[in-house]
C-alpha cells in the first residue's frame, strides 16, 4: 500500500509558537522551505488559504520553479473567482509545473473570515455553491469542446478552455470538512477527503460517513482519506513530552497562539467556534488529554482548535506506529506539520517518514 505524505509551506516563517519573521512574502524562505520538504521526502505540500494570506497559486509556481518533483496542494475557497477562471488558472499552473498541482477545496467554516472577502452566504448556501462550482470545474477540465452552464450561482455560454491540465483526466481534488454538508459535497466530488486528527474511533466513524456519502452520490470508488497531525518528536519519550509541554506553554502564553501560515489567529480559547471540525477536536480534548497510542489534544484546546492542531507525541518509533494505526483503518494520506515548521519538516524526513515507509514496504513484502 502506498501512503502519501503532505507537509505545509508558507511564504513567511511563522507558527503558533513563532512570531512572524520577515516580510509577508519572503522568496528566500519560501524557496528553502519547499526545498527542505522535497529533501525530506514529502510527496506534496499544502499552501493554505486565509483572507490575509498571499495568493497560493503564485506561491506554488514560485516554489515549483525551485524544486524538481515536489507536488503542491493549493487551498482554494470557491466563490471569490468564477469557476472558469479557476479552471484555467490551475490548468496553467499544472502545465508550467509538469503536473504537480492539486487543489484543496475549503468551503469555509469561519463566517468572519468569509465576510472579510465579501461572502455573506450561510454555511448551507456555501456548500451548495461549492457543489455547483466543482461541477463546473470538472467539466471545464475534461470537456472536449465548449461548455455552457446555467445554475443557481453561475451562468455562462460556450466557454472553451484551450489550456487543459497536464494531469489526465484532470487535476486531483482534495476536500476538507466534517459536517454533513461537507460529507455530501466532498463525498460526491473529492479524490481525497481531508480530516483533522481525531482519535481512531472517531476517525473511523468519519471515514464511514464519507464513504456512505460517496455511495449515495453514485460513486463506485470512494475518496481516499487524509488525516492531519502535528507530530512532536523527541529522542526519548521523556524528551518528547518535555518538548510538548514547552510548546503548550508557549501557545497558552500567547492566548491561543501567535499566528499561522494563513494569517493572524481569529479565535481565542473559550470563544465559540462554528466549524464542525473544530467542535470535534474540542470534544476530543474535553474527553481526555491522551488518546490511543500518542494522540495529544491540549494543543487543540489551547488554540480553540483553529486549524489542525492535535499532536502525536513520542519518539519517532512511537509516532510512526501511531500514524500506521490510522493507515490500518483506511487512511491513505498523512498531512504532518510541526509547531517548529522548518526544523520539524527536516526532522520528519530524517526520523519519521522513513520509518513509516519501511514498515509499509515490510508489510508489502510479507
Amino acid at each position: 500500500m502506498t501512503v502519501e505524505f503532505i507537509g505545509m509551506i508558507g511564504a513567511q516563517h511563522v507558527s503558533e509558537v513563532h512570531a512572524a519573521d520577515g516580510p509577508p512574502v519572503d522568496p528566500v524562505f519560501l524557496r528553502e522551505f519547499a526545498q527542505a520538504h522535497e529533501s525530506a521526502g514529502f510527496d506534496r505540500v499544502l499552501i493554505g488559504y486565509g483572507s490575509s494570506s498571499p495568493e497560493g497559486t503564485q506561491l506554488a509556481a514560485y516554489a515549483a520553479a525551485h524544486t524538481e518533483r515536489l507536488g503542491f496542494l493549493v487551498a482554494h475557497r470557491p466563490g471569490f473567482v468564477a469557476p472558469t477562471l479557476a479552471a484555467r488558472t490551475f490548468a496553467t499552473a499544472d502545465q508550467l509545473t509538469g503536473g504537480r498541482i492539486a487543489v484543496h477545496i475549503i468551503t469555509g467554516g469561519n463566517d468572519a473570515d468569509q465576510r472579510r472577502e465579501g461572502d455573506y452566504l450561510s454555511k448551507e448556501e456555501r456548500y451548495a455553491r461549492t457543489d455547483e462550482y466543482l461541477d463546473v470545474l470538472r467539466r471545464v477540465w475534461t470537456a472536449e469542446g465548449p461548455v455552457s452552464h446555467e445554475g443557481t450561482h453561475y451562468r455562462f455560454e460556450d466557454y472553451h478552455a484551450t489550456v487543459k491540465p497536464a494531469q489526465q483526466p484532470r487535476i486531483p481534488l482534495y476536500f476538507g470538512g466534517s459536517s454533513e454538508a461537507a460529507y455530501r459535497v466532498g463525498g460526491k466530488h473529492a479524490d481525497v477527503f481531508a480530516l483533522w486528527g481525531e482519535p481512531l474511533a472517531q476517525t473511523a466513524e468519519q471515514i464511514a460517513s464519507v464513504r456512505a456519502a460517496a455511495e449515495a452520490a453514485g460513486r463506485t470508488e470512494p475518496p481516499r482519506i487524509s488525516v492531519s497531525f502535528r507530530p512532536i518528536l523527541g529522542a526519548t519519550e521523556e524528551q518528547a513530552w518535555e518538548r510538548a509541554h514547552r510548546i503548550l506553554d508557549r501557545i497558552e502564553a500567547a492566548r491561543g497562539g501567535l499566528a499561522s501560515f494563513t494569517g493572524p489567529k481569529t479565535l481565542n480559547p473559550g470563544q465559540e467556534v462554528a466549524s464542525v471540525g473544530s467542535q470535534r477536536l474540542l470534544a476530543a480534548a474535553a474527553a481526555g488529554e491522551l488518546h490511543d497510542r500518542a494522540l495529544w489534544t491540549p494543543t487543540a484546546a489551547a488554540t480553540n482548535a483553529a486549524g489542525n492542531s492535535t499532536a502525536l507525541v513520542g519518539t519517532p518509533e512511537t509516532v510512526a506506529a501511531a500514524l500506521l494505526d490510522y493507515v490500518d483503518i483506511g487512511v491513505t494520506t498523512l498531512l504532518i506539520r510541526g509547531y517548529d515548521p522548518y526544523d520539524d519538516a527536516v526532522d520528519y524526513g530524517r526520523e519519521l517518514i522513513p520509518l513509516v515507509r519501511q514498515e509499509l514496504a515490510n508489510r508489502a513484502a510479507a
